[in-house]
């Protein structure tokens, strides 16, 4: 095994001066797979979310209006299979927006 340093520094996150935006893009199809047609939109809206809080880091999130829009345009039933989303982690919480292509 190799030696550690003692009294070393703990990696964490440390106080964000500036913002930090990272683009990902979430599959939802695996993530919401199961559950019924019905009922598929709002796990997927929660999925996403889990997704931003691990991510970032942090568990304030905020899904932007858009993301919003766009994981419900075609209904509860028929979530998009995957979507591009711009995570911002600003001072404040972080923002979920859509990524237009």
């Amino acid at each position: 095994m190799a030696p550690t340093k003692k009294g070393g520094e703990k990696k964490g996150l440390s106080a964000i001066s500036e913002v930090v935006t990272r683009e990902y893009i979430i599959n939802i199809h695996k993530r919401i797979h199961g559950v019924g047609f019905k009922k598929r939109a709002p796990p997927a809206l929660k999925e996403i979310r889990k997704f931003a809080m691990k991510e970032m880091g942090t568990p304030d999130v905020h899904i932007d209006t858009r993301l919003n829009k766009a994981v419900w345009a075609k209904g509860i039933r028929n979530v998009p299979y995957r979507i591009r989303v711009r995570l911002m982690l600003p001072k404040g919480p972080i923002f979920l927006s859509p990524h237009p292509e």
